[in-house]
Parts: structure tokens; C-alpha cells; sequence
């Protein structure tokens, strides 16, 4: 048995960041950007009124002062003269500033009779006008990688980027295996249960911005686990579930074997999830989960999801745990990792009592995993120890 950072280590030598393709804009969310783009214009182009109101010069500015109104500036239509002395251009928002106007007096503190205005309120001393390039200017970096909002789409918009360089999506065939499995709707035999970790970890998949395929679940022979290795052969990561550990229907490992998977490693010092299994197939990494329900999750968030963030470009580091204060008392962990379903709350963490791997309900309530260490001792409430989100 290798520990869970060995186990991470060979997985992530199994794996390497996929090549960039570009998308048009509208398709960029939640897709990682595989290299940084450049603003082609300043934002705002012109300096802008922010308000309502006349554009005028600020060394005029005084209550009860008048002006005589020129013109007019709307949004997509400037004022194409030049505001001398005395002069003021009716504006509104997002209009540019005429030439010679230095201040936005807001429609409130004015009075209009005809062309003339008045200065009836106190203007301060805001002068109410966006600078051109006051949010961006030319030549402006977005860096990457970065996983994009729908805010950087809208700030890619505005630097008039239409095509965005992503990284390809991964594509992850999910394999589900055993003669016990039915699909969700189908009525199952008296020894039959529904397959679950497949769709669990289908939605975690698409989360991390992967394009899981779930594959037709593979029955307990040889020829059914052929083909389904056949089906996922294009995949660039396959993820089994189920029949990876050492029972005598338990194929996986041998199917797998004979399909060309070269062994990186198998068994994991960490609870849940033990029988873990992991090499490569041709072109395609390859990872063997377990067939509890939680583990297969577990194996899910500490495994599956850093190898896919490297696929998209993400990078190798694995962000720290966070740190979280014990809602009671823990007794001592034995001598595997133990990932234990938990509730954070306000800085405390409250682990379940019981932490059976076939417990769907306690890890749908969960919102953390607390890591414990091998070996690590009884623990009091207060102490600080560290937690995965999920």
C-alpha cells in the first residue's frame, strides 16, 4: 500500500495538460483560459458622464450661476462642438464629453427655462465623469489559467475579444461494473441495486469542467468488460467503478490487463477508498475506483479532481486544506489517512458519528471531508485541524 501522496504523485504523472483550442466568446464560461488575452481598446473609450444632467466647465460651477444650453449628448451620439465660456450641453449617461466641458452638473441641482439653466443645488465638487480608460485601457492582461465567469466573459466582451483560447475539454469515460447494478428508473432483481457512484461522479466531472460520458454498465465477464474498455478507448481518462479489488469476481484489474493497462499502482493507504487502482491504457490515463458508494466520491474529490484540474492547464499544486476547530472531541484514527464526512459551520467542524461507506445520506449532508493522518491521536474539542471542501 502507497500513501495518499504517493497515490496522488503517480496519478498526476499519468496526466498533462491538454492542448487549447478557441471558442467563440459566447461558449467561454466556465472553460479555463489556456493563455492570456489582451484588451484591443480602453474602457470606456471617451471620457463618459456618469449622471444625468449638463456638461459644463468646472471653474464656472457655482450655485445660482446660468448657462445657455448648446446642445445636446446622448449615449451612441456626441455633442460634436466645443463648450466655451457660460455654455452648457445637455448629457445623459454614457454619453461622451464635449470638448471644453470638465464637469457634470446632475439634472437635480439644475432649472431649465428654454435654452437657459440655472444652478438652483449645491453641485459639490464631484465632477461626475468616467475618465477614458478609467476601467481598462489597451493592452490590458487577463492572465491565465483561470477557470472564466460569467464576469470575465463580461470583461472579455468589453475588451472586444471574440474568440477565447480554452483549454480542450477532457473527455472521462465512466465505467460502471457488476452483475448487481440496474440504471436509475429500471426495476431492479430482489439482488439487485441501483448504480449510483456513476451519476455521482458524472455531475462532479462536468463540475470541474470535464465532459463526462457514462458508458453502459459493464457486466461481471470478461467480454463485457472488453467492450466496455473498447468504448472508453478515445477517452483521455477512464474511471472504473467497482471490481478493482481482489475477490473472484472482481475482473477489473485482469480485463484491464489484458487491454493493454500498464499498472502505476494499486491499493491506497486511506479510509475510504483502499482499493484503488491506476495506470495507463494507450493514449488514456486510467483510475480504478472503488465500488462503495462513498469511496468512490471520496477517491472522486481527493483524486479525480486535481488530475482533471491538471488536464485543463490548472496546474500541479494542490491548494492547502483548510483549517477548521473540532465542534467535540475525536478518538485516535488508526493507521490509513481517513477522509470523514463533516459539517463546517462558522470556523467549527462537526464530524458525523458514523462514517460507513455506503452512506449516500451522510455525504449529501457533508460539506467537508476532515483529514485525519495516519496514526494521529485522540483529538479535543477546539483543536484545529485541517478539511477538504465539497
Amino acid at each position: 500500500m502507497i500513501t495518499v501522496a504517493q497515490a496522488r504523485a503517480h496519478l498526476f504523472d499519468l496526466v498533462a495538460p491538454l492542448p487549447l483550442e478557441e471558442v467563440p466568446l459566447i461558449s467561454a464560461s466556465g472553460r479555463v483560459l489556456a493563455r492570456e488575452v489582451r484588451a484591443e481598446r480602453d474602457q470606456p473609450p471617451f471620457a463618459a458622464s456618469s449622471m444625468d444632467g449638463y456638461a459644463l466647465k468646472a471653474e464656472e460651477v457655482e450655485r445660482e450661476a446660468m448657462f445657455k444650453v448648446i446642445g445636446e449628448a446622448a449615449a451612441g451620439h456626441r455633442f460634436e462642438g466645443r463648450v466655451g465660456p457660460g455654455q452648457a450641453v445637455r448629457i445623459f449617461t454614457g454619453a461622451p464629453v464635449p470638448e471644453g466641458a470638465d464637469f457634470v452638473l446632475i439634472q437635480e441641482d439644475a432649472s431649465r427655462s428654454s435654452d437657459v439653466i440655472t444652478i438652483t443645488g449645491n453641485p459639490g465638487t464631484k465632477d461626475n465623469i468616467r475618465p477614458a480608460g478609467g476601467d481598462f485601457t489597451a493592452g490590458t492582461v487577463m492572465s491565465a489559467p483561470r477557470r472564466l465567469t460569467p464576469a470575465d466573459v463580461a470583461l472579455l466582451a468589453s475588451m472586444n475579444i471574440a474568440r477565447v483560447p480554452v483549454t480542450r475539454q477532457p473527455v472521462v469515460a465512466i465505467m460502471s461494473t457488476g452483475d448487481e447494478l440496474v440504471m436509475p428508473g429500471e426495476d431492479p432483481g430482489p439482488d439487485q441495486i441501483i448504480a449510483s457512484n456513476s451519476f455521482g461522479l458524472h455531475a462532479m466531472l462536468r463540475d470541474l469542467g470535464a465532459l463526462p460520458r457514462l458508458l453502459p454498465i459493464a457486466r461481471d465477464t470478461m467480454a463485457s468488460l472488453h467492450t466496455a474498455f473498447e468504448l472508453a478507448a478515445e477517452a483521455d481518462l477512464i474511471v472504473t467503478i467497482g471490481g478493482a479489488s481482489v475477490g473472484d469476481h472482481d475482473l477489473v484489474a485482469e480485463a484491464a490487463t489484458q487491454m493493454g493497462l500498464e499498472r502505476s499502482f494499486y491499493k491506497v493507504a486511506m479510509r475510504p477508498g483502499k482499493p484503488l487502482m491506476a495506470g495507463r491504457m494507450g493514449d488514456s490515463a486510467m483510475i480504478g475506483l472503488p465500488g462503495n458508494p462513498v469511496s468512490a466520491m471520496v477517491c472522486g474529490h481527493v483524486f479525480l479532481a486535481p488530475m482533471v484540474r491538471i488536464l485543463l492547464g490548472m496546474g500541479y499544486d494542490q491548494p492547502p486544506l483548510r483549517q477548521a476547530v473540532l465542534s467535540k472531541d475525536l478518538g485516535p484514527n488508526g493507521g490509513r489517512e481517513h477522509y470523514m464526512r463533516a459539517i463546517v459551520d462558522n470556523g467549527a467542524v462537526t464530524v458525523f458519528d458514523n462514517q460507513d461507506s455506503s452512506l449516500l445520506t451522510v455525504l449529501s449532508q457533508a460539506n467537508a471531508l476532515l483529514v485525519r493522518p495516519p496514526d494521529d491521536p485522540a483529538r479535543r474539542a477546539g483543536d484545529s485541524l485541517g478539511y477538504l471542501p465539497i
